[in-house]
């Protein structure tokens, strides 16, 4: 039986994620349990009879009773720069051991010389939940600092925000590097403002999967529907491309799908920067053909140039995939193009 999802800031990027880059720098004690915990997916786990030669196992970042004055923290560097605009400190499964109160600071590197603002004040948090919290500060940073008072064990911190793009030369491997020409960018990659916005389904894998960093670890790592019933209609998902831009080769990978991926995809486009989420929704509206429907394989790496009907530019992305099942990663590598 699937598990309720745990809540999270529709629109937003968890932008701490391991998956996205996101990592544990350094902390002032992990004696229980490792800070490298904090950006892993899930909400954690708890396994009754699981012990270390240091006591129990849990499924977050522990330090030690604290026996001296002061307070345990630690500093993580974002998996991509971006306005922090919510935090979720999840204590899941830390019942007599959470820190009673926790404070965060954030920062925009390099660390040496960088200043630590206050984006949440010391506050109290609630064992074994999901502790909740928007931030107000336009700014966009690199690093945060969870301080947690005085000790005690936190399962995991998601950083929900907007990703400030960088647009960054992109790092080729060798599959890709021949297809891609100089200054071309993947227009949907989430390190470049991209956004998955709505979807018809997501039961085995979220939709913002589909534009993260690197190929998938796993199954789990990427978007995938569940097994439509009645067989009648298709599965889609709604991108928001990083900023407007005309698309030469489409990558769709359905790495880890062996017996459960699409059986066909199309990918549509539209110029429309401004429009709503409502409006995009809108089956009328003047969508452009970009890929026509073509057969998908399982575990393989597709690479669309030639076929492609019309270039762009676009702002968003229509992918239907038919009738259901899961595709790993999405790119869409192309140039920028100014808006007119």
């Amino acid at each position: 039986m699937k598990q309720d999802p745990a809540a999270a800031f529709g629109g937003l990027i968890d932008l701490a994620s391991e998956a996205l880059g996101g990592r544990a720098l350094e902390c002032t004690d992990d004696f229980f349990a490792s800070m490298d915990n904090l950006v892993k997916p899930g909400r954690g786990v708890f396994l009754p009879d699981e012990y270390t030669d240091r006591g129990k196992w849990m499924d977050g970042w522990e330090s030690r009773r604290k026996r001296v004055p002061g307070h345990d923290h630690c500093t993580l560097a974002l998996g991509a720069p971006g306005v922090i605009r919510a935090l979720d400190i999840d204590t899941n499964h830390f019942l007599g051991n959470h820190p009673p109160f926790a404070s965060v600071e954030a920062a925009r590197g390099p660390l040496e010389t960088a200043e630590w603002v206050e984006i949440l004040p010391q506050s109290p948090l609630r064992p074994g939940s999901q502790n909740l919290f928007t931030v107000r500060n336009p700014n966009a940073f690199t690093h945060v600092r969870l301080h947690i008072y005085p000790d005690g064990g936190v399962a995991r911190l998601r950083v929900w925000g907007e990703v400030e793009p960088r647009w960054d030369p992109p790092t080729l491997d060798e599959e890709t590097a021949p297809r891609v020409t100089a200054g071309e960018v993947d227009l949907a990659a989430v390190i470049n403002g991209g956004k998955a916005l709505a979807c018809s389904d997501a039961f085995f894998g979220p939709m913002d999967n589909l534009l993260l960093p690197g190929r998938a670890a796993n199954m789990g790592g990427g978007w995938e529907t569940k097994r439509k019933r009645p067989a009648p209609g298709h599965d889609w998902i709604l991108l928001r491309l990083g900023d407007r831009g005309s698309v030469r080769v489409l990558e769709i990978d359905t790495n880890h799908f062996k017996g459960n991926y699409p059986d066909r995809v199309a990918v549509r486009g539209i110029d429309a920067p401004l429009s709503p989420l409502t409006e995009l929704l809108d089956p009328a509206l003047p969508w452009e053909t970009l890929l026509e429907e073509r057969p998908l394989e399982g575990h393989t790496r597709h690479f669309f140039d030639e076929g492609l009907r019309t270039r762009g530019p676009f702002s968003h992305l229509r992918v239907d995939v038919f009738p259901d099942g899961g595709i790993s990663r999405l790119r869409a590598w192309g140039h920028r193009e100014l808006a007119p």
